[in-house]
């Protein structure tokens, strides 16, 4: 049985004590952690906006953009994979056959 793990973490000046399942799992919630601090730090940073959800949401749509951008960019290296993939493919096929 796996045992839990506690986590502090910090984020916009507010500690949020996590359980998580390992010491990766561990490693990636502090990571995360980090990341959307620096995002509402950031946000807080162009803005005259001092009210910490308005800012948390703020960074979240950041963070959901920049999420599906990369989304957008896996699918489309994905597609590039498969073309190319399909193309050696048929190449070796076409070396094999003659």
């Amino acid at each position: 049985m796996t045992q839990k793990q506690d986590v502090r973490v910090e984020i916009f000046d507010h500690v949020y004590h996590l359980r998580v399942n390992s010491e990766s799992d561990a490693e990636q919630i502090e990571k995360a952690a980090a990341y959307v601090d620096q995002k509402i730090r950031a946000v807080a940073a162009n803005t005259r906006d001092v009210d910490s959800q308005r800012l948390a949401v703020l960074a979240a749509l950041h963070i959901a953009d920049e999420m599906q951008t990369l989304q957008s960019r896996y699918q489309q290296l994905l597609a590039s994979i498969e073309r190319r993939s399909n193309e050696l493919g048929r190449l070796l096929d076409d070396e094999i056959a003659s």
